[in-house]
């Protein structure tokens, strides 16, 4: 056991309720625990955080504002060392700000000279060439260079960086492990029925998780997607299990798309655990829309899944899936951890260079998605889904070995300093 503390400061997309940005924070620090028992050294974790007091109740870590100057300067003078990442932060796709943020706390701990590491990142995209340079001179004064896919590693070239200097690792969530054992918590656990088999409801259905969030402005991406699990429901008895990754704005692009559906496939009667009334759901699907489908009808069903706080809620929500169509990332990550066959609705590059590392193309894209062809895909996965796990089994294995390396990698440039 060792007698000294290294402190280290985590900088990412933390504290605002997004269940992929947070089951990254979850992996990096469970990764950096077993990686400091194996170095016989105790890291000390700090979260920048945008809900310092969630962080700290969820995970049992320091955690202070990211955006108040004071607990920032503060945390990163106190620290041995800063982590940056992971998850897509330096893009300019959603923000012009989200760059010019997380370069400057980077480069603030530089001036500290507090050793830097870039931790398993999606860069990109970056449309403002202008971030180049200012990119290219923080990541060349970091300590170590990861990054989550062989496209951050091209775009990061092409900025002048030297690709020797980068490792190509996988998405931290690749690593994320469900508990070993259940906890008394009833928000860790899983929302699904008791007694149900893996994969399948207790009459039988297999579960077809869905992880949508809105995208296109004119909702064509929802209406097409409806269309698609129109026709699961149509060829095969189904439970479409809605999984709202990101809160509010998931759930209603969820309930978008189940009020689409709700003249042919019914909502779930069965004990949802107080995830909706017992009657009836309210809000954007209708007035009062009344359950119609019991646990024991043969006829297909939906259900949204409650808000879920911790992340390993969500992953063991994943797990009981038979399969999953995901257009948020971390869906598929999860899926794919716990080798659950997959099926991408690609609305960024993310997701396509994700799915590449498994050998896997989208079912298709905000843009551009044929129902009927999405529809015969996800039915032929669900028909085939032991060989799905058989042909995937080994990169996924492989996947989670080589998630748990930028942690050990930072742990052993920190003792080796020390």
């Amino acid at each position: 056991m060792a007698s000294e503390v290294t402190r280290i400061a985590l900088s990412g997309y933390y504290g605002f309720n997004n269940s992929g940005d947070e089951a990254v924070l979850l992996s990096i620090l469970t990764a950096l625990e077993r990686a400091g028992e194996q170095a016989g050294m105790k890291l000390e974790p700090v979260v920048l955080s945008g809900d310092p007091a969630t962080t700290t109740r969820l995970y049992g870590v320091r955690a202070v504002h990211r955006m108040k100057p004071g607990d920032l300067l503060g945390a990163i003078r106190s620290c041995d060392g800063l982590i940056s990442g992971g998850g897509s932060l330096l893009q300019d796709a959603t923000s012009s700000k989200t760059i010019p943020y997380y370069l400057a706390v980077l480069k603030l701990a530089q001036w500290f000279r507090k050793p830097t590491f870039i931790y398993a990142q999606g860069v990109g995209p970056v449309r403002r060439e202008s971030f180049y340079p200012y990119i290219r001179h923080v990541f060349n004064r970091s300590a170590y260079i990861s990054v989550r896919d062989n496209e951050s590693a091209d775009l990061l070239t092409r900025m002048g960086l030297q690709r020797d200097r980068m490792h190509v690792v996988p998405d931290p969530v690749m690593g994320l492990r469900l508990p070993e054992a259940e906890s008394g918590d009833a928000s860790a656990h899983a929302m699904l029925p008791v007694g149900a088999a893996q994969g399948f409801d207790e009459a039988g259905r297999p579960y077809v998780g869905v992880s949508l969030r809105f995208w296109n402005e004119d909702r064509t991406d929802m209406t097409a997607i409806a269309d698609m699990l129109k026709r699961v429901c149509r060829a095969q008895t189904v439970h479409l299990r809605f999984l709202p990754f990101h809160g509010q704005a998931d759930e209603e692009a969820s309930r978008f798309v189940m009020e689409s559906l709700k003249d042919e496939v019914k909502l779930w009667n069965g004990d949802m655990s107080g995830a909706c009334d017992e009657n009836t759901v309210e809000g954007d699907m209708g007035d009062e829309v009344p359950y119609g489908a019991s646990a024991v009808t043969g006829s297909s069903v939906m259900s949204l899944c409650p808000a879920l706080e911790h992340p390993q809620a969500m992953l063991r929500e994943v797990s009981q899936c038979r399969v999953l169509v995901g257009m948020r990332l971390h869906s598929l990550i999860y899926a794919a951890s716990q080798e659950i066959p997959m099926l991408g609705i690609s609305y960024d590059p993310k997701i396509d260079q994700f799915l590449h590392r498994l050998n896997l193309t989208a079912v298709g894209s905000t843009a551009r998605l044929d129902a009927s062809e999405a529809a015969d895909a996800i039915l032929h996965s669900l028909e085939n889904v032991e060989a799905w796990q058989t042909a995937h089994h080994q990169v996924i294995s492989a996947l989670k070995q080589e998630a748990e390396q930028p942690a050990q990698q930072v742990a052993a440039w920190l003792r080796h300093k020390k």
